[in-house]
C-alpha cells in the first residue's frame, strides 16, 4: 500500500513532473523511451514502473523477447547501436557516481544520436528516475489486475 498520495498532496510538484513526462514523450523515440524508462524502473527496483513500462511497451507492439532481455542488454544481440548507446547511458545516469558519466559512455551516444537527441534522451533519463524515486519512496504498488 502506498504511503502517500502525491497527486492529491503536493499537485503543482507532480505536474511539473508530469510536464516533463509529456516533453520526452513528444521528443524522444517511442521505443528507446520504453527502453530507457523500463532499464532505469530495473536498476532502481521500481516495481511500479517495471510492471506498467514492461505493458505500455508489449501494447505499443514491442517483442517480449527484447524486453526481457533488457535486464542483461550488454550481452543480448537485439539493440541497435542507438538502443545500446541509450541504455549504457541509462546505467551510467541512473547509477551516477562520484565520477559521473564515464567519457566512453557520453562519446558513443554523442556519435549516433544528435546533440538534441542527447539532450532530450538525458531529459528522459532524468525523468524517469525522478518517477522511480517517487515510486519508491512512497512504495507505490502496481495494480493487482489489469
Amino acid at each position: 500500500m502506498s504511503r502517500i498520495d502525491m497527486p492529491a498532496v503536493v499537485p503543482q510538484a507532480y505536474q511539473a513532473v508530469l510536464g516533463l513526462e509529456k516533453y520526452v514523450q513528444k521528443n524522444v523515440d517511442h521505443t528507446v523511451l520504453e527502453l530507457v524508462k523500463l532499464r532505469a524502473s530495473m536498476l532502481n527496483g521500481c516495481s511500479f514502473c517495471v510492471d506498467m513500462h514492461s505493458r505500455d511497451a508489449l501494447a505499443a507492439g514491442e517483442s517480449s523477447r527484447r524486453l526481457f532481455a533488457v535486464a542483461a542488454w550488454r550481452e543480448a544481440p537485439f539493440f541497435t547501436e542507438r538502443e545500446r548507446t541509450a541504455l549504457a547511458l541509462t546505467d551510467s545516469v541512473t547509477r551516477l557516481g562520484e565520477h559521473g558519466v564515464p567519457d566512453d559512455v557520453w562519446d558513443a551516444a554523442a556519435k549516433v544520436w544528435s546533440e538534441k537527441e542527447l539532450a532530450d534522451l538525458v531529459v528522459a533519463i532524468a525523468t524517469i528516475n525522478v518517477w522511480n524515486r517517487i515510486s519508491v519512496s512512497t512504495r507505490t504498488e502496481p495494480p493487482v489486475e489489469v
